[in-house]
């Protein structure tokens, strides 16, 4: 099944957005062959690189793993579920991870909250350079953080798939029946407490 044969994949937004936000979705095909070039992830990093952050403590810290490599079976193997399903597929995971604490040893209270915004602008980065990324909460952080020996002061949050998209119909039945299924959100009005 192919990306035309789903539909239009562009959000039906309340106002208009930069088409890099309305066409941003988290598929889970991707194309178990192509290949995302070195230097379009540095990119999509250096879109990460440089989202706000408490006091500029940029907290944000990321494994980077190419399909193929030790690293990418490293973290794959401690994907959750349907996500070693179809994450295999991806050309990159990416591991994103807090610095939870300073140098001085005070913990850095919204070291999360900063990592989150630095994975949202490596996702609309990714969608700019003709990408896609799906965000996975479904892994056993544990066992990433020993697999590459991380500092204890570092927190692993989240894992993205980053890759092209792929074909639908090589997803399992019930992933092939969401990769389709309709764009949804709770309208504006039912999230803003108060619009000035």
């Amino acid at each position: 099944m192919t990306i035309t044969e789903l539909g239009a994949r562009s959000a039906d937004t309340d106002v208009s957005l930069i088409t890099a936000l309305a066409d941003r979705w988290s598929p889970r095909a991707f194309d178990p062959d192509a290949i995302v070039e070195r230097e379009t992830v540095r990119t999509i990093l250096e879109a990460a690189r440089w989202a706000p952050s408490a006091n500029n403590t940029q907290p944000w810290r990321f494994l980077v793993a190419r399909r193929g490599t030790a690293d990418f079976t490293a973290i794959h193997d401690q994907l959750a579920g349907f996500n070693k399903a179809w994450a295999d597929s991806a050309a990159i995971l990416i591991v994103n991870i807090a610095a939870t604490v300073d140098d001085s040893g005070r913990p850095m209270t919204f070291a999360r909250y900063d990592l989150g915004q630095a994975v949202a602008h490596l996702s609309v980065q990714a969608q700019h350079e003709g990408l896609h990324t799906h965000q996975m909460g479904g892994f056993d952080g544990a066992a990433i953080h020993e697999a590459f020996g991380l500092d204890d002061s570092l927190e692993v949050v989240s894992v993205t798939a980053l890759g092209v998209l792929g074909d639908a119909d090589t997803l399992p039945e019930p992933l092939k029946e969401r990769e389709g299924a309709p764009r949804v959100r709770r309208a504006l009005r039912d999230s803003v407490l108060n619009l000035a």
